[in-house]
């Protein structure tokens, strides 16, 4: 493991636009996913157009999409970021229409017998009803981003995905070893941490252990 303790700098870096990557991807992703998804719940048709379309995007094999994206972004983060929010789309408006639909019409009835504008009600009682769903949604989309970002690096994008290929091509196994631990790892641990969160805001009767 010499090469390891005599590159943390660059691996550190790499992880660090790893990070990124993942973070602004699926930021992007979550703020569309929020208006499209709370619009759609409601109305079953709609919601089921916007899952074929979104789900479509999924299907696309990653280097197609990011190969689509060059001519009008050029090389780099930026299309890189946006497939990666074009592939967290799916799960996160399935998981938000999802919470959205899942609240009981007793509960907005009840909110609209006390006066309550659509915009509170969305704020005050729909929205947290339905963070646990959103929180799974964003678990999900995080780890399945954190693997396709590895791919970004064909691009230019950086992350650990260099690591990876660069050890593939010049045959250095520990390169390969490093960049494919730290990103099992990164997706281990954002899988934990919001799979405790998501248990933690869901109601009591529907935690588990």
């Amino acid at each position: 493991m010499t090469w390891t303790f005599r590159n943390l700098d660059r691996i550190l870096e790499a992880l660090l636009q790893h990070l990124v990557l993942v973070f602004l991807s699926v930021s992007i992703a979550l703020v569309v996913s929020l208006a499209i998804g709370i619009w759609s719940a409601r109305r079953p048709r709609t919601f089921g157009l916007v899952l074929a379309v979104t789900g479509v995007l999924f299907a696309i094999p990653s280097l197609a999409l990011f190969a689509l994206l060059i001519p009008i972004m050029g090389i780099g983060s930026a299309p890189a970021i946006t497939g990666l929010a074009a592939y967290s789309l799916m799960i996160l408006v399935r998981n938000i229409g999802t919470g959205f639909q899942a609240i009981p019409d007793e509960v907005l009835e009840a909110a609209r017998g006390l006066g309550y504008s659509p915009a509170r009600r969305l704020l005050e009682i729909e929205l947290p009803l339905a963070l646990p769903f959103i929180v799974a949604g964003v678990r999900i989309a995080s780890v399945t981003v954190i693997g396709i970002a590895t791919v970004a690096a064909y691009i230019n994008a950086g992350g650990l995905g260099v690591l990876i290929f660069e050890g593939i091509d010049q045959r250095f196994l520990e390169k390969i070893l490093v960049g494919g631990l730290l990103t099992a790892a990164l997706a281990l641990f954002f899988d934990f941490a919001l799979a405790r969160l998501e248990r933690a805001l869901a109601p009591a009767g529907r935690r588990t252990a």
